[in-house]
């Protein structure tokens, strides 16, 4: 019987939004590396970014110093659509599990994008809109930050062209189509669009493409027209500010009933999410205030932090973005077609890897039956779809709970439910179909693509 005093949702109300988003890296005593200019490999210069990026999104990238960045009105009263973001106690859970645990998912899939990827989707075209810009490229994985992206560009009038990875562009035709509904053009990636898709398909014909290629592609299409910039849906320093307002918010709901998380797991591909859900939290713990173990769990099938190598490497596969010191797998590992979720991204964010190189943060990983097992069970048991991003942290999730059974000890767990899985249902039908398949590479592929990695001193 459940006799616990605090709600499902924990619901925080407008005042209590956070009115500032909290940078991380301004607590950090040693800050992520710089990036690097490819070719003189000299740290990238604001002037050279605002090539690419928005000039106030290039002031955010490079401060590591500010604690807090002021949340434009405009930006606030878009996120009142959606946010507050429920912090929910998956009382549910914990009763089918037995376990002493409590559990608690930040759901941020209360939105028609899907996930949490719209936090920063709209902060990013508030400024492309606000420097007088056309329109924005970007490139999408599994398809939530295009979707998001293009949410945000219809609401500001502005153009977006998305470059869709190629093999989630044929798995997941009902999220592209919501991106075209919002008025995004989308194109499967690598194309005959650009010059570096053109070298990327000479080069590995028939490929099934990675955010690495889409990047590229995406990067080269805004720097060739006038009035375009490129924005980034993870990965960048700016685009875990933005996803700050996750963290923040938990933080303050679990503030007002007295509860501290002991555990707290999020999904892991190029950091976003992560970064997000993780930042207050790790703030105290930089600062010592508090203490919190932190587990980023990513796909055996792209394992950058627990299989890749701290090293700088490029963004992109075609090579034409900056250098970063992250975890990577290299710049032109393609994941496995048979891989059916987002989470493709070669390398992780440099925030996040400087933390899991100073042993802040914990890594796992785990094969795709085995997140979509817990994908099922959850659904199951508390009544929402999971995206397959999402249900990584959801299987350790679970694991921490069953462990937390056998030991008796009464752990508070929190993991990020970026968004639901309502859009990939194919991945779902491969999985009931016990057509899904694990690919974990092997230790000779990995050190194939490490071969490739630049030569940096020190």
């Amino acid at each position: 019987m459940i006799t616990e005093k605090i709600p499902y949702k924990i619901y925080l109300n407008e005042n209590e939004m956070p009115k500032a988003w909290y940078n991380l890296r301004a607590d950090m005593k040693q800050k992520p590396a710089p990036l690097l200019n490819p070719e003189t490999h000299q740290p990238m210069q604001a002037s050279e970014l605002a090539e690419v990026f928005c000039k106030e999104l290039v002031a955010q990238e490079l401060d590591d110093n500010t604690p807090f960045f002021e949340i434009p009105q405009d930006i606030r009263n878009f996120y009142k659509m959606y946010r507050p973001s429920p912090l929910v106690r998956a009382y549910c859970l914990e009763e089918k599990l037995d376990t002493p645990a409590k559990i608690y998912y930040k759901f941020e899939g209360n939105n028609t994008s899907g996930s949490h990827k719209l936090n920063s989707a709209i902060a990013q075209a508030y400024y492309a809109k606000k420097q007088g810009l056309k329109g924005v490229t970007t490139e999408t994985g599994a398809g939530q930050w295009g979707t998001a992206l293009a949410m945000a560009c219809s609401y500001l009038d502005l153009d977006c062209k998305v470059f869709m990875v190629k093999c989630s562009y044929e798995q997941k035709p009902f999220r592209r189509e919501v991106m075209r509904t919002y008025g995004a053009c989308v194109t499967p990636s690598p194309s005959m669009e650009t010059t570096v898709g053109q070298k990327i398909l000479a080069a590995h014909p028939g490929t099934s493409g990675s955010l690495g290629c889409a990047i590229s592609e995406a990067v080269e299409k805004a720097v060739s027209n006038d009035g375009y910039r490129y924005v980034l849906g993870s990965v960048l320093n700016q685009v875990l500010l933005h996803q700050s307002v996750i963290g923040l918010e938990a933080k303050t709901a679990f503030d007002k009933y007295h509860v501290k998380p002991d555990i707290i797991i999020g999904c892991a591909g190029g950091g976003s999410n992560l970064g997000g859900l993780i930042a207050p939290f790790m703030g105290e713990k930089l600062r010592g205030e508090a203490d919190y173990r932190i587990i980023a769990v990513e796909p055996a099938s792209c394992p950058s932090l627990t299989r890749g190598v701290y090293a700088y490497d490029f963004c992109d596969t075609g090579m034409v973005c900056p250098l970063s010191k992250m975890y990577t797998l290299g710049s032109d590992f393609i994941p496995s077609a048979n891989h059916a979720g987002g989470l493709r991204y070669h390398g992780m964010s440099s925030t996040l890897s400087e933390l899991y190189h100073q042993g802040l943060i914990e890594a796992t990983s785990v094969n795709q039956t085995e997140v979509f097992e817990a994908a099922e069970y959850f659904a199951k048991v508390e009544g929402i779809l999971p995206a397959p991003e999402s249900s990584h942290a959801i299987r350790i999730a679970i694991d921490e709970a069953v462990r937390c059974k056998e030991s008796g000890e009464e752990k508070t767990i929190l993991f990020g439910l970026t968004g639901t899985g309502y859009f990939d249902m194919k991945a779902y039908e491969k999985f009931h179909d016990k057509e899904m398949e694990d690919y974990i590479p092997t230790e000779e592929e990995l050190a194939a693509y490490r071969k490739n990695l630049p030569k940096v001193e020190s």
